[in-house]
């Protein structure tokens, strides 16, 4: 992958902007990428509560869409659109968390669904039912499902949380946003890593949530159009996305697990 190759227009308008703080310069920015806001809150939103509120995380978008531009080095030769997007992201994701929208009482149910799943589908090498996970947590189905529907943000990961735990290694995922004209050996062999635990774990998944995940997040369908194709409910789909979230990051717990144990 090659890095971006800006326009003499667009580097003319980023030197006055990065150098001189020209306002002109700004608000033709912001005006340019404001359409990223409400994508990534598009994304963001049908794996979150509905009493989430589009124009509270439009907000914290907006926020996270200046501090990219007030940050972004388009010296590097980087995408402005991933690197805004990332940080849009992690601002309405911190935003959510510090106005605490998820009660203690449903994150430690959502904690021990997401142990149950890691731990049956461990011993069972398979995707586990709702009926084997109830039965193993001794809660009903219905409960399984109303706690994963609420506590679905939980299951979104901040780009400043460190991926490495320990006190001489904390990286957060932005961090790992680099040139890819510079990319260490050891950054592509992580990457890789990652894709490949996506890939079984995805491959393991129930289908109804295979295809949900694959027409979300590879063909870029929006619920709607994915209720259409599955001849079912959006709230289904929906429901069917964040129980695929949760399975996925019951995986990558998992196997972050076995490779501090290595």
């Amino acid at each position: 992958m090659t890095g971006k190759k800006w326009s003499s227009e667009e580097i003319e308008i980023w030197n006055k902007w990065r150098e001189h703080r020209n306002q002109e310069a700004g608000n033709f920015i912001v005006a340019k990428y404001l359409p990223l806001v409400d994508y990534v809150v598009h994304r963001l939103s049908i794996s979150l509560p509905h009493t989430v509120q589009k124009d509270d995380l439009k907000s914290f978008g907006f926020n996270g869409l200046l501090d990219a531009i007030d940050k972004f080095d388009f010296s590097r030769g980087l995408q402005f659109e991933t690197y805004a997007s990332w940080r849009i992201k992690g601002a309405i994701i911190d935003g959510l968390r510090q106005n605490d929208w998820i009660p203690r009482s449903v994150r430690d149910k959502a904690r021990k669904i997401e142990e149950a799943y890691t731990l049956l589908e461990q011993e069972n090498l398979r995707s586990v039912s709702d009926h084997e996970v109830s039965q193993f947590l001794g809660i009903s189905e219905e409960e399984v499902n109303k706690v994963i529907v609420e506590a679905s943000l939980s299951s979104i990961t901040s780009i400043d949380e460190p991926i490495y735990d320990d006190e001489e290694h904390q990286i957060g995922r932005y961090n790992m946003i680099k040139n890819m004209n510079a990319e260490s050996p050891e950054g592509v062999l992580h990457q890789q890593f990652i894709k490949d635990i996506l890939k079984l774990s995805i491959e393991r998944l129930p289908e109804k949530e295979k295809i949900v995940v694959s027409l979300f997040y590879f063909e870029e369908m929006n619920l709607t159009e994915i209720a259409e194709i599955m001849g079912l409910s959006t709230s289904r789909i929906s429901q069917l996305h964040s129980k695929a979230m949760l399975r996925l990051k019951a995986a990558m717990t998992n196997e972050k697990e076995h490779v501090r144990q290595i």
